[in-house]
């Protein structure tokens, strides 16, 4: 992805100063829902290191496999709780649109984010 392309988490920002900056280590998410968002990004960019080091070590997987036939298309944010700037947790529902095998389909999830030590962490899906 070219730096000054749109980010794939669908806000009106370049990739490189929106979720970019995420995944490069230069900033960690301020909220749960950049985090989110920042996720998303890195399954669309196929990061799978980023996805693992935002996973809380509780339920975090061994690995990771990413399928590269699978192609992201959009994220649409349809509500949160909690997670803001002065919180340590909170939850994001959204639904994350992809195709796979030819046909287009919708993730649909509530996800459960924590934080600790400054820094945001996905738990799993309520």
């Amino acid at each position: 992805m070219r730096a000054a392309e749109h980010c794939p988490c669908g806000l009106p920002q370049p990739y490189a100063a929106c979720c970019g900056r995420f995944h490069d280590g230069r900033q960690t998410a301020p909220t749960a829902e950049l985090l989110m968002r920042s996720r998303y990004s890195a399954f669309a960019v196929a990061d799978a290191d980023y996805l693992l080091t935002t996973w809380h070590p509780d339920t975090r997987p061994k690995r990771l496999r990413l399928d590269d036939r699978q192609q992201w298309t959009g994220l649409d944010i349809l509500g949160s709780t909690g997670g803001g700037l002065l919180q340590n947790e909170g939850t994001v529902e959204f639904r994350a649109h992809y195709r796979a095998g030819g046909h287009d389909d919708t993730l649909h999830e509530n996800s459960r984010f924590v934080r600790e030590a400054g820094q945001w962490f996905y738990v799993d899906a309520l």
